[in-house]
C-alpha cells in the first residue's frame, strides 16, 4: 500500500514539473515571437515597436516626385516631411497615391492633402 502510494505521489510530481516546463516554453515561444514580429497576443505593441522594412531615400525619391512641380521647394519640403512619415514616395511625379496609402491619407490643419 506504501509503494503504491509513494509511486502515485512520484508521478504527480512529474505531471507538474512537465506542465510547468511546457508553460515555461510556450512563454518563451511568445517572447521569441514578438521579438521576430511573429503573431503573438501583444499585436499593438508588435506594431507599434517594429522598424519600417525598408529605407528610401527620401530626397532622391522627393526629387523624382516634384521635378516638373512649379513650386520645387515648397513641394520637395512636403514631399520630404511625407516621406519621413510614411518611409514612402508614389512613382511618378502625380497621382498614383494608391500605391502608398499613408502617403494619401496625411492632410494639413486646413484638411487637404499635405503630401504632393
Amino acid at each position: 500500500m506504501k509503494t503504491k502510494l509513494a509511486l502515485l505521489f512520484v508521478i504527480a510530481i512529474l505531471l507538474i514539473e512537465a506542465f510547468a516546463e511546457a508553460s515555461s516554453a510556450t512563454d518563451a515561444s511568445r517572447a521569441l515571437a514578438s521579438m521576430n514580429g511573429g503573431a503573438s497576443g501583444n499585436t499593438d505593441i508588435d506594431k507599434r515597436h517594429q522598424r519600417h522594412p525598408r529605407k528610401i531615400n527620401c530626397g532622391y525619391a522627393c526629387a523624382r516626385r516634384c521635378s516638373k512641380s512649379s513650386r520645387k521647394n515648397v513641394c520637395h519640403r512636403a514631399c520630404k516631411t511625407c516621406c519621413a512619415r510614411c518611409h514612402c514616395v508614389p512613382p511618378g511625379t502625380y497621382g498614383n497615391k494608391s500605391a502608398c496609402p499613408c502617403y494619401a491619407k496625411l492632410k494639413t490643419h486646413g484638411n487637404r492633402p499635405k503630401c504632393p
